[in-house]
């Protein structure tokens, strides 16, 4: 049987998105048989602009187009929030998607969200939730990670980001990287993903 592919699609001003993104497919790639691919989608504000905003430079991950989601089994889509919603760069991005949509390439495919804010108020819930919408047009599987992390979705002493929605963290004010049990609750969650992925690729 063919390898079951899942891209991780993201969106990364300040790199907290991206550093989730590995962990992802990290915990993607430890399934076996799947092969998990990072993506970025394109940047939308000017370089000058970025440039004021102390944006650091784009990595070297590929930046995807919409022709290219089809050739995948599964999906995790990663962004920062912007007035709890998703950030603009990965909504001009699905709103490039309308010839999927129109012939539903990707329904029946499952989906995960992660993110990131810059306040503990700032979004873990609402910027997941009212992404669903773009899924849901698509006819993708929303796949939310719950509790299935254990004791670290319970964690009180510290600050974590992330919520039964998916992983997440907290930017701050860009300086806060994500924690040790944040990345691990991304690891989680690609693993997550990718093994139902798997089993629902194995029963089409």
């Amino acid at each position: 049987m063919a390898a079951t592919k899942v891209y991780i699609v993201y969106y990364s001003m300040y790199g907290h998105l991206e550093r989730l993104a590995e962990e992802i497919q990290k915990g993607a790639a430890s399934v076996e048989g799947v092969e998990a691919k990072l993506w970025q989608v394109p940047e939308t504000l000017p370089e000058a602009v970025l440039a004021k905003m102390s944006a650091p430079p784009k990595s070297d991950v590929p930046i995807i187009t919409p022709a290219e989601l089809p050739e995948a089994d599964g999906f995790v889509f990663g962004f920062p929030t912007r007035f709890g919603m998703m950030a603009a760069q990965f909504k001009a991005f699905l709103d490039a998607t309308g010839g999927l949509w129109r012939t539903q390439q990707l329904a029946g495919r499952p989906a995960g969200i992660f993110y990131s804010t810059g306040s503990q108020g700032g979004g873990q819930e609402t910027t997941p939730l009212t992404a669903i919408t773009q899924l849901v047009h698509h006819g993708m599987i929303f796949v939310p990670i719950g509790y299935t992390f254990g004791a670290g979705m319970f964690e009180m002493e510290t600050v974590k980001g992330g919520s039964p929605y998916g992983a997440g963290t907290y930017a701050g004010d860009g300086s806060r990287q994500p924690t040790e049990l944040e990345l691990g609750q991304a690891f989680h969650q690609g693993k997550y993903i990718a093994a139902i992925t798997k089993k629902l690729k194995g029963v089409a």
